[in-house]
């Protein structure tokens, strides 16, 4: 069945939709860069360190000499890159497709270079190239942030571009997915499939699987199981200094802990292994109403989560508010027919049914999100807060909304969604269950509302911007006096002047800096990555 793209968009926001003591001071941080030593030009030490024969390194050093500038320590870098980890892993800028793979507009820039390593090894060299030579980086794994610099960079620095470690494998018992964080969900939810394995990972296909894992990572299935991070047995790093090392339960356990959940700040993991579930086949059915059945909407939703969805961690819903559409997704993690903890919504009549009710797998969930998919290029972004579980505070908000919602559309074109996630406690249970996570969410059924803004022109930005900006301070101001409005935001929908690490909580946020500084002394993701959510800025 072919959709609107308006369509899509109101389900892709189902996404994934990444002080001392421990206050981290970039300027005080120890860092074993010697700057001067750098602009003398000795080259000899990099090139020794990364393994590149003297004759290359006399290459090197014949066509640059003395490094004299930034510009000039990048060209050395990027040239030191071809060396070491191939010239066919680095790419140049002018590559229009490689440098244009972000989501959206808003994060497409000329990096001075890309490098794309194709393993651990390859990463450690390229950690060392940029530490060496004090430079300016960011990460991307599949691009998908709506934030700009958070997987992205200008000429000023290199991009660590992660596609070609898109490895999916399953263990001979099929009890542990070893994911590249590189890949797709997509990708992955469709080759495990095939397999016979089942993990909790990204709900849209199109996001990468390393920033959705750092920051979280809510499935259809975790109400049950909890988040993404939460399953993960392993985690394959590359700390600051080009060490390799593992994160685990026996291993490295202070690290395990911090990056379920606390972002790119303690090196760059170039493994998941991930635990698989036992979920097999699924249940799906797809919603449309109209939006003058806004009010009876929120009602049916709120009542599903007060009683079915509070006590049937197999079912959940996802609630997408458009301007001219509101789309209900009901998954159940069974191959039930009709799970009585929908009852509210089989009570309300629908506009249309996008999709019947459907005994599937998440393979062909997949293809619901596929088919409805468009490829226009535009300018995107989230933003996110979480509130307890009340029906007239979501439909006061959403009134608020939709007003603005719709004003801005009408001035420039904009589409805008009004999304709410149903959160049980279980979620927060099973991370703690599992070993923990620094993610603090709140240990009772709540929501997390988010939004999708799409527009096309740049200098829209701010007026665009500014209704889901409203929208979040409106939440907390009628939530607080209603004792509905919590202090977190998830990671994965926080937009770029939003601070979700610090709604971990105090206690969190410390022990995240304090461990930081063990795995990254010189604190080189804090002072030369690009941008990002940034204990740094925590």
């Amino acid at each position: 069945m072919k959709l609107s793209g308006s369509l899509f968009n109101l389900l892709l926001v189902l996404k994934v939709r990444a002080d001392n003591c421990c206050n981290i001071n970039p300027l005080q941080a120890r860092d074993s860069v010697d700057a001067n030593a750098n602009m003398e030009g000795n080259i000899d030490t990099l090139c020794q360190s990364l393994n590149i024969s003297a004759t290359d390194t006399q290459t090197i050093k014949n066509k640059f000499g003395a490094v004299s500038s930034s510009k000039h320590s990048l060209d050395v870098a990027c040239a030191v890159a071809e060396f070491a980890v191939g010239k066919e892993q680095v790419i140049a800028p002018t590559n229009k497709t490689v440098v244009g793979e972000n989501w959206s507009l808003a994060c497409v820039a000329e990096p001075h270079c890309i490098i794309q390593p194709r393993d651990a090894q390859e990463m450690s060299k390229t950690i060392k190239i940029i530490k060496y030579m004090n430079i300016k980086f960011a990460i991307r794994s599949g691009g998908h942030s709506p934030n700009p610099g958070w997987s992205s960079v200008g000429d000023a620095g290199i991009l660590i571009d992660l596609q070609r470690l898109n490895q999916i494998s399953l263990s001979e018992d099929k009890k542990v997915a070893s994911l590249g964080p590189g890949g797709r969900w997509g990708e992955v939810i469709d080759t495990l499939d095939a397999q016979g394995a089942t993990i909790v990972g990204g709900r849209s296909p199109i996001v990468g699987v390393g920033g959705l894992i750092l920051g979280g990572g809510l499935f259809h299935v975790s109400g049950e199981f909890g988040l993404a991070a939460d399953n993960v047995k392993n985690f394959e790093i590359v700390l600051s200094d080009g060490t390799i090392t593992d994160a685990n339960s026996e291993q490295n356990t202070d690290l395990f802990w911090a990056l379920k959940g606390g972002g790119p700040n303690f090196g760059i993991v170039t493994r998941f292994d991930l635990y698989t579930v036992p979920v097999r086949a699924v249940w799906y059915y797809v919603l449309a109403y109209s939006p003058d059945q806004a009010s009876e909407v929120i009602d049916t939703f709120v009542k599903f989560q007060k009683e079915g969805g509070s006590t049937d961690v197999k079912s959940t819903v996802g609630l997408v508010m458009g301007l001219d559409t509101i789309v209900a997704l009901l998954v159940y993690g069974a191959p039930q027919e009709f799970p009585s903890a929908f009852q509210p919504f089989y009570d309300l009549q629908p506009s249309q049914v996008v999709v019947p009710p459907t005994v599937g797998t998440f393979t062909s969930l997949n293809e619901v999100f596929r088919a409805l998919a468009t490829v226009d290029p535009l300018r995107h972004d989230y933003r996110g807060t979480s509130v307890r579980i009340d029906a007239q505070l979501d439909k006061d908000v959403y009134a608020f909304w939709r007003e603005r919602a719709v004003a801005v559309r009408e001035a420039t074109g904009a589409n805008q969604t009004f999304a709410i996630q149903p959160i049980p406690a279980n979620i927060a249970a099973q991370g703690i269950a599992k070993g923990g996570n620094p993610m603090g969410i709140p240990q009772e059924d709540h929501q997390w509302w988010t939004t999708l803004v799409d527009w096309k022109d740049a200098k829209d930005d701010e007026l665009v911007r500014s209704v889901s900006i409203e929208t979040t301070e409106q939440w907390k101001k009628l939530g607080k006096p209603r004792n509905l409005y919590l202090e977190y935001i998830y990671s994965n929908d926080a937009s770029r002047d939003q601070n979700p690490l610090a709604s971990y909580g105090a206690k969190n946020v410390k022990k995240l800096k304090e461990i930081s500084l063990i795995y990254d002394e010189v604190q080189l993701f804090q002072r030369l990555q690009n941008s990002g959510f940034l204990l740094s800025k925590a």
